[in-house]
């Protein structure tokens, strides 16, 4: 495992994920000749109707949903801000395993 410092270059919540077909929170963090992308959430109840061939349940997206908005509220708690146009530019520490992208945290020790 390593962790990089960076920041958050880019983030919005909305369509995003697999095929644009989710809901929730897109990130880009970039560092020192690094760049990734993560994304918070599910399927968009919308946009993926729920099927008795599918391997996930109604409350399968619901606990998603509600971890994805619990994930938001702790980012935007320790960033110190109150939206998420405002997390741009917030510093960031990121653990890979390899080049995947395991975890990241905001770095609250320098706000």
């Amino acid at each position: 495992m390593e962790k990089r410092l960076g920041k958050i270059e880019q983030v919005t919540f909305g369509h995003g994920g697999y095929q644009d077909s989710m809901l929730g929170l897109s990130v880009t963090l970039s560092g020192e000749a690094w760049g990734v992308s993560d994304f918070q959430g599910y399927w968009d109840a919308e946009r993926v109707k729920h099927s008795k061939h599918m391997q996930w349940s109604e409350d399968d997206r619901s606990k998603i949903y509600d971890e994805t908005m619990r994930f938001l509220s702790k980012l935007l708690i320790e960033a110190k801000v109150d939206s998420v146009d405002k997390l741009k530019g917030k510093p960031v520490e990121a653990t890979f395993d390899g080049n995947r992208l395991e975890e990241w945290r905001i770095l609250t020790e320098v706000l």
